[in-house]
C-alpha cells in the first residue's frame, strides 16, 4: 500500500513538473527568438542571463500553480485543474509582460505574449485530460467502507459520488454493527475507511485501530477537532501539552491586517471607481430605485454594523420583511443584479466599509442578527466565527460553495480563525481571484437551504 501510494506522488509530481517545464519553454522560445532578438533594445543578455530570465518565469509559474491547484492531477477533476493553470498562465504572463515593458522602459509588443498565451491554454487542456487518463489507469477509484451513525448518511454519499473517477463508497455500516465486527470487515475488505458522526469514543478506538493497521481513514471532523487542531503544541515538562488560546489573533498580526486592509482597500477603490460609476448609473436606470444596499450585518463580537452593496434585486424583494437569501433562478434578481452577482460588482461597495473598519477583505462573511439568532438555536458555537472580524471573503467561501450547509461553513471558519497566519491570508486573497470566475460559487442555494448561511 505504502509503495503504490509513494508511485501515486511521484506520478503526480513528475507529471506536474512535466507540463510546467513544457509550457516554460514555450515562453524561452517567445523571449529569445521574439523578444530578446527584436523588440527588446535596452537590455542583452547572454546565455546566463537567458537562463535567469526562463528560471524567474519558471518560478512564478510554479508558485501559481501549487496556490491554485493546477498541480493537482487526479486529486481535483480534471476542468478544476484546467482553470487553475489557465489562471496561472494569465497572471505569470501579466507579470512577465509588466516585467519586459520595464526592461525597455515602455509597453512592447503584446502580440507576441498574447499568441504565447493561447498556445500555452491550448498546451494545458491536451496535457491535464492525458495527464488524468494516465492516472485514472494507473490507479483506479479507491473503494471505501463508510461507517455511520444515527445521521443521515445521504449528504456524505453525495459528496462522493460526484467524485466517481476517484472514489467509490462500496459497502456502509451503522456504528450500532459493534466495534468488533466492524474491525473485522475493515481487514477483510482492503477498503479506506471513512467515519461520518459517529460517537466519539467509536470513533478514537477505531481510528487507533486503522493507524496500527497501516488503512487510509476519511474523518468529517468535529467542531472541537477543528479547535485541537489549532492548537500550539507545548513542551514545558515531559509530556506534550497543546494550548487553545483564549485570543484569535496576536496583536502584531491585528496590526498587519489591519494596514493591509486599509492599503487594498485605497487601491481597489481608485482602480474600480469607473466600474463602479458605471454600474450605479445602469442600476439608476434599471428602475429608479436606490443604487445601494444597506443591511444590518454583525461582525467581531457581533457588534452590528451596516453593510453596502449595489442592490441586485427588485425594490420590494424583502416586503414582508423576512430575511431571506437568493435561491437558485431568483425572480427577486433583476437582469442588471444578475450580471454583477456572477461577476461579483455588487461586493465593490464592501470597500468603503473595510476602509471604515468594520470589515476585513478576509474572515468569516458577516451575517444578518436574526439569521444568527437562527443557526444559535441549533448551532450554540455558530458564535465562535465572531471571534475576529467579518471578512469580504474567506475559508468557507474559498474551499466551501455558496450552498454550502451552514455546519460545514462554521468548520470551515473556524479553521481559518484557529490556523490563522498573515501567509494565508495572502494565499486566500489569490485564491478568492480564482473563484471569482467559477459559476457554482454564485449559485443560489436550494429551497430548502434558503436561511443557509451566505
Amino acid at each position: 500500500m505504502r509503495r503504490k501510494e509513494s508511485l501515486k506522488r511521484l506520478l503526480i509530481l513528475g507529471l506536474s513538473f512535466l507540463g510546467i517545464i513544457l509550457v516554460t519553454l514555450l515562453y524561452a522560445y517567445t523571449w529569445i527568438e521574439q523578444y530578446h532578438q527584436r523588440y527588446i533594445y535596452n537590455v542583452k543578455l547572454f546565455f546566463w542571463g537567458h537562463i535567469l530570465m526562463v528560471f524567474v518565469y519558471f518560478v512564478l509559474l510554479f508558485f501559481f500553480n501549487t496556490t491554485y491547484g493546477g498541480m493537482k492531477v487526479g486529486y481535483l477533476k480534471p476542468m478544476d485543474v484546467f482553470f487553475s493553470q489557465v489562471f496561472s498562465l494569465l497572471c505569470v504572463n501579466v507579470i512577465t509582460y509588466m516585467q519586459l515593458s520595464l526592461m525597455e522602459v515602455k509597453l512592447v509588443w503584446m502580440k507576441g505574449i498574447l499568441w504565447m498565451t493561447v498556445e500555452q491554454i491550448l498546451f494545458s487542456l491536451v496535457w491535464t485530460y492525458l495527464c488524468n487518463f494516465v492516472y485514472r489507469k494507473a490507479f483506479p477509484p479507491r473503494d471505501l467502507f463508510l461507517i455511520h451513525g444515527d445521521r443521515s448518511i445521504a449528504d456524505i454519499t453525495r459528496k462522493f459520488a460526484s467524485r466517481p473517477d476517484k472514489y467509490k463508497v462500496v459497502k456502509t455500516a451503522h456504528i450500532n454493527e459493534g466495534i468488533s465486527w466492524i474491525k473485522g470487515e475493515i481487514l477483510q475488505g482492503k477498503m479506506a475507511v471513512v467515519l461520518w458522526d459517529i460517537p466519539t469514543p467509536d470513533r478514537n478506538v477505531l481510528l487507533k485501530f486503522c493507524y496500527s493497521k497501516s488503512i487510509r481513514v476519511y474523518m468529517m471532523p468535529k467542531i472541537t477537532d477543528v479547535l485541537v487542531k489549532g492548537a500550539d503544541q507545548l513542551h514545558l515538562f515531559d509530556t506534550p501539552i497543546l494550548l487553545s488560546r483564549e485570543v484569535s489573533l496576536k496583536i502584531e498580526q491585528r496590526i498587519a491586517k489591519r494596514l493591509i486592509d486599509i492599503f487594498c482597500s485605497l487601491v481597489l477603490l481608485i482602480i474600480s471607481l469607473p466600474i463602479q460609476i458605471i454600474t450605479a448609473i445602469l442600476i439608476k436606470a434599471y428602475d429608479k430605485g436606490p443604487v445601494l444596499y444597506k443591511q444590518i450585518r454583525c461582525t467581531e463580537g457581533e457588534r452590528e454594523f451596516e453593510i453596502l452593496k449595489f442592490r441586485s434585486m427588485r425594490v420590494d424583494a424583502e416586503k414582508d420583511g423576512v430575511a431571506r437569501l437568493a435561491a437558485k433562478n431568483d425572480d427577486r434578481i433583476t437582469p442588471i443584479g444578475k450580471f454583477i452577482r456572477t461577476v461579483r460588482i455588487d461586493e465593490l461597495p464592501q470597500l468603503y466599509n473595510i476602509l471604515k473598519g468594520d470589515m476585513s477583505f478576509i474572515g468569516p462573511r458577516p451575517e444578518r442578527p436574526e439569521i444568527i439568532a437562527q443557526y444559535m438555536e441549533e448551532m450554540p458555537e455558530f458564535a465562535l466565527r465572531m471571534k475576529v472580524k467579518a471578512g469580504l471573503a474567506g475559508y468557507a467561501q474559498v474551499y466551501g460553495k455558496y450552498n454550502t450547509t451552514p455546519y460545514d461553513k462554521l468548520k470551515l471558519d473556524l479553521s481559518y480563525i484557529e490556523n490563522y497566519s498573515l501567509w494565508m491570508d495572502i494565499k486566500l486573497m489569490l485564491l478568492t481571484l480564482k473563484i471569482l470566475f467559477k459559476p457554482e460559487s454564485t449559485e443560489g442555494v436550494e429551497g430548502s437551504q434558503t436561511t443557509a448561511m451566505k
